[in-house]
């Protein structure tokens, strides 16, 4: 076992540990509700496609937050970014709905990317004042209330729908899934993101255009809480005020489960995907032991700092 151990690469034992986690929730949530209901809802297939795609909007969020944490960055204005994106869909409605707010999502990152790359202003600072100013525009333009703008029945097919018994947001999240992998493996762009997040003078110095890596990391991630917005408003089948409020903490989380070395740099895709499970799966069963809110977030923070502790300091020295 000890000689099984020491073979394991270092970037896959987050991976392999992570997914060792998975199984053993899934056990104590199938004990737990075997003894206290008499059956097992978390062995269902029909329950955990359920789970899955509810866990899609994470996804989708965690699949940017995880490109801009491999610059060494973070972006803290998923929250709003999603908010408005879903509340300026629902307003224009039509076919413009999806557009729009994809476009909202793309302006947001933009302003993001220039804001950190070349005023070079920190970007938890940035990203933190971004999220208030966007959270500011929509109280302006709600009027403080909930609109009361419709989904379209294009975004409640996107988020609520099924093909072969299968959520549609689920194939929405594999196909931002197979793109962001692609990005991250066969592409220039991929490979400067990991030169810039190890080392940004060596990258730059080597030809790496650093600054626009910057800006079209933070578009992305723009993007990608833009989609995770419109399909949440599609499932809500409208949008409200602060809908994107508990998605940042749980995707740092996945990105930080997964591998993803928070100071830049390391981390794989598959990673995230089994983050987002994991915390998918863990929501799961706190709820279905009734853990109140307060008690959630503190295991988030715990798994973050843990996590942190366990591979963020080894980073630090090694880079």
């Amino acid at each position: 076992m000890t000689k099984f151990l020491s073979s394991i690469q270092p970037e896959n034992k987050p991976i392999i540990a992570a997914s060792l986690c998975i199984i053993v929730i899934l056990l104590i949530g199938t004990g737990y509700t075997l003894t206290m209901q008499g059956t097992a809802p978390l062995l269902s297939p029909h329950y955990l496609l359920q789970q899955l795609q509810t866990g899609s909007f994470l996804g989708i969020v965690a699949a940017g937050m995880m490109m801009v944490i491999l610059l060494g960055h973070i972006d803290l204005s998923v929250p709003w970014t999603l908010t408005a994106s879903a509340m300026m869909a629902a307003s224009v409605g039509g076919n413009m709905a999806l557009p729009t707010g994809i476009a909202v999502g793309l302006i947001v990152g933009l302003l993001n990317g220039l804001g950190v790359a070349y005023l070079r202003i920190p970007s938890m600072i940035f990203t933190l004042g971004v999220d208030s100013v966007l959270r500011g525009l929509m109280v302006a333009h709600t009027g403080g209330f909930a609109p009361q703008d419709q989904a379209t029945p294009l975004m409640r097919f996107l988020a609520a729908d099924h093909i072969l018994g299968i959520p549609v947001a689920i194939f929405v999240w594999a196909m931002v899934s197979v793109c962001i992998a692609v990005i991250l493996t066969r592409t220039s762009f991929g490979r400067s993101i990991y030169a810039t997040g190890n080392r940004e003078g060596a990258a730059y110095l080597s030809g790496i255009r650093t600054r626009l890596v910057i800006v079209g990391t933070f578009m992305v991630s723009g993007i990608c809480a833009a989609i995770a917005g419109v399909l949440l408003a599609g499932y809500s089948a409208k949008a409200y005020q602060g809908m994107g409020l508990p998605y940042l903490l749980p995707a740092i989380a996945a990105v930080v489960l997964g591998g993803t070395r928070i100071l830049g740099g390391q981390g794989r895709y598959i990673g995230t995907l089994v983050g987002v499970v994991l915390i998918v799966l863990l929501n799961s069963v706190l709820s279905i032991m009734q853990m109140p809110e307060a008690g959630r977030q503190i295991i988030y923070g715990t798994v973050i700092i843990g996590m942190l502790l366990a591979y963020g300091r080894t980073a630090k020295v090694t880079s």
